[in-house]
């Protein structure tokens, strides 16, 4: 059973909720940097370009490339080459969720 497979489970015994708890904690750490989070928000709304992902955090190519290269990592986003280009979107709808919800709270 994967992580993910694990975390979206009813959980039924205490060392299940454990297991749970280090797929969350896991999964906070990878929103737990600026730069990260705000990319993650941008994806909420749709795929994005690595261009358009720069322009939206205004940081140099090698810097978004390093934080999509660790929510690749991660499993929280894909990625699709179209010739020259990469398109950038979230791999489950639940990361945009918690993503919208974040939003919500802090940001309107």
């Amino acid at each position: 059973m994967s992580a993910l497979d694990l975390a979206s489970a009813p959980p039924r015994l205490a060392s299940d909720m454990m297991a749970r708890a280090e797929v969350t904690t896991g999964f906070l750490k990878s929103l737990s940097h600026p730069a990260r989070l705000a990319l993650l928000c941008r994806l909420a709304e749709g795929p994005a370009t690595v261009g358009d992902l720069e322009a939206f955090v205004d940081l140099s190519q090698a810097e978004v490339s390093k934080h999509l290269a660790r929510l690749r990592a991660d499993r929280l986003v894909s990625a699709e080459r179209n010739g020259r280009s990469v398109t950038y979107s979230l791999v489950e709808s639940r990361t945009a969720r918690v993503v919208r919800v974040l939003h919500h709270e802090f940001c309107t």
